[in-house]
């Protein structure tokens, strides 16, 4: 990843603070996008190397983000690749559902990355090719009560990148997923915080190699983005500790 600059969004915390820190150790300048100038500058400031440039930036500012990425490109050079790790994850059984749940949720984690796609592709902002790596889920994959809404967000992420990858490809530029079990950070603090303790560790139990960590998926992405992985395109990589081989 040396002398290469990677945008990541969902930077400021977890998963994708993660993310930043190995693409960092690997030599990239990393573009840091969350809402929160505050979280993204401690995340910065824990990166190594020098040059990593904090964008705040609100990802529902769907029209926006295209021109952001003209914009960056003209500031600081070209981009050579983008992970989209940003995303809501609403728990809600069915009958609790509303039509703003749907809309927010589709907003920030689908439509949010097909702009991110359409800023990425654009002339002048890529360097001649390059990666997309989406965060997807296994619940993207397979099924969970009071998940319906996520899982389709997410499975909409699997399908979008397959179809990315076959219009891309001309442009040299690949586009696939990670979809992660429970790893502990982001989210998942999220979802143990709703659970007793027995209740958590049965879903650590449905991981046979036990819950991940940041940099299980950390390493993951670094893969896709780089070109150890340049012939891979339109898949999904599951990270999920053997959750879903059972």
């Amino acid at each position: 990843m040396q002398g290469r600059t990677i945008l990541v969004t969902g930077a400021s915390a977890g998963i994708g603070a993660e993310i930043s820190r190995n693409l960092a150790a690997q030599g990239a300048r990393v573009a840091l996008v969350a809402r929160r100038p505050d979280h993204l500058e401690a995340v910065r400031a824990s990166l190594q190397g020098e040059g990593h440039i904090n964008m705040p930036f609100d990802l529902s500012e769907i029209d926006a983000i295209p021109p952001r990425f003209r914009q960056f490109a003209s500031d600081y050079g070209p981009i050579h690749g983008v992970m989209h790790c940003a995303g809501l994850m609403l728990m809600r059984p069915l009958r609790m559902l509303t039509s703003s749940d749907w809309e927010t949720s589709m907003r920030i984690n689908v439509a949010s990355a097909s702009a991110l796609a359409k800023g990425f592709r654009q002339n002048g902002v890529n360097a001649g090719g390059g990666s997309i790596v989406f965060i997807s889920s296994i619940t993207g994959l397979i099924g969970q009560p009071a998940q319906s809404l996520y899982s389709a967000t997410k499975g909409a992420l699997i399908a979008m990148a397959r179809a990315l990858a076959i219009e891309l490809a001309r442009e040299k530029i690949r586009v696939n997923c990670v979809a992660p079990g429970v790893v502990e950070a982001g989210m998942s603090e999220q979802l143990k915080s709703g659970m007793t303790q027995d209740q958590w560790n049965q879903l650590a139990a449905l991981h046979p190699l036990g819950i991940g960590r940041a940099e299980d998926v950390a390493n993951a992405v670094t893969f896709l983005l780089a070109d150890t992985s340049r012939w891979i395109t339109g898949t999904t990589l599951v990270v999920d500790g053997g959750y879903t081989a059972q």
